[in-house]
């Protein structure tokens, strides 16, 4: 059984749930640097191994993984620690918050010979899983193109002071799912066309960036895929629709995967057509006020982790993959900025990580 610390226990209350549930792990020590929060997730939780500072996490022995829930600028340092302190490393999205300390990453990790996965809790969610299962098995014939999209009524982030500051961007923190989801199927995007703009809700609920966006990709084969964000604005009745989703069209078939509904649709091979709900896993994936954290994806990512750990396979999304989805989004944003299509290559080509 692999022992665990957590550092940052705001989005980590899902792990430390994830972890005390699974059968593959022991938490052993959390960390937040606030210590009213670790009296309060130790009252939440009945576990009482906690602590403020971060060195005590890298500094023990027993703890063969870290898993990082700090905000997004702080992550290539807390990683870069914790592989040269040698624990293996669980990184929420989005992985980095830019590319100039990339490199240094890919070499730290290269002489720490530990493992890094990025926790895209998304791949994780049981509609998802399906879809890849059935993606794998053939069952949508050859991959054609893919339309992903995350649009939420998050007006009440606005509430949230960090939410409006310069510093915070819904493509990085929304979007970032569906490109990931987009980049499981088809890894190799080329180029990126976007356009965007801030909502009459944004404006006026005090956002510094887009909260509406639309892009296009064009991966190396000549394959393209659609992915968008929409955030401050009502969303469809969950019946029609889910606030994030993934569509895989096949020259056999088509599959849909919804989230946060636990709904899956798929047209076969065979001309089958199948409407699939997980609605008894519900308690699984949600164990806190509804949809508000959705725990069973991180528990599902965790065992994952731990396999790959014990059987010494690469866990995916590792720091490659990772730093490859930074590099889409901060070409998006590119995109964004100057209105033409951007190569994620050259950008890759501005911190010195050509060819990864």
């Amino acid at each position: 059984m692999l022992k665990l610390g957590i550092l940052g226990l705001g989005e980590g209350r899902s792990t430390m749930s994830a972890a005390l549930q699974s059968n593959k792990w022991e938490l052993k020590t959390v960390c937040d640097r606030n210590l009213e929060m670790c009296k309060h997730r130790a009252k939440e939780f009945d576990f009482h191994q906690y602590t403020t500072e971060y060195s005590d996490l890298l500094n023990d022995p027993e703890i063969d993984v870290i898993a990082i829930y700090t905000p997004d600028h702080l992550h290539a340092d807390h990683i870069k620690q914790a592989l040269l302190a040698g624990k293996h490393v669980v990184c929420t999205k989005p992985l980095l918050n830019d590319l100039s300390q990339a490199k240094e990453l890919l070499e730290v990790s290269a002489r720490a010979g530990r493992k890094l996965f990025v926790g895209q809790s998304s791949r994780f969610f049981e509609p998802m899983k399906r879809q890849r299962s059935d993606y794998e098995e053939g069952v949508i014939g050859d991959l054609v193109t893919i339309e992903a999209y995350y649009h939420a009524d998050h007006r009440w982030f606005l509430e949230k002071p960090w939410a409006l500051e310069k510093s915070f961007k819904w493509l990085y923190g929304g979007l970032s799912h569906p490109v990931d989801l987009v980049r499981w199927y088809m890894p190799d995007i080329e180029e990126v066309m976007g356009y965007g703009m801030l909502s009459p809700n944004g404006v006026k609920g005090g956002l510094k960036n887009e909260d509406t966006m639309h892009f296009i990709f064009k991966a190396k084969d000549g394959r393209i895929a659609r992915v968008s964000g929409v955030y401050t604005g009502p969303v469809q009745p969950v019946l029609r629709d889910s606030e994030m989703s993934c569509i895989l069209r096949g020259t056999e078939g088509c599959s849909q995967g919804d989230y946060m509904d636990l709904r899956y649709a798929v047209t076969t091979n065979t001309g089958e057509e199948k409407i699939i709900t997980f609605e008894h896993k519900l308690k699984h994936y949600f164990r806190f006020e509804g949809k508000s954290h959705h725990a069973g994806e991180y528990q599902n990512y965790l065992e994952y982790f731990a396999d790959c750990i014990e059987q010494d396979k690469t866990a995916y999304p590792d720091l490659k993959e990772g730093i490859g989805t930074i590099a889409l989004l901060n070409a998006m944003e590119k995109s964004l900025q100057t209105g033409a299509p951007v190569k994620v290559a050259d950008i890759l080509q501005q911190h010195d990580l050509a060819g990864l």
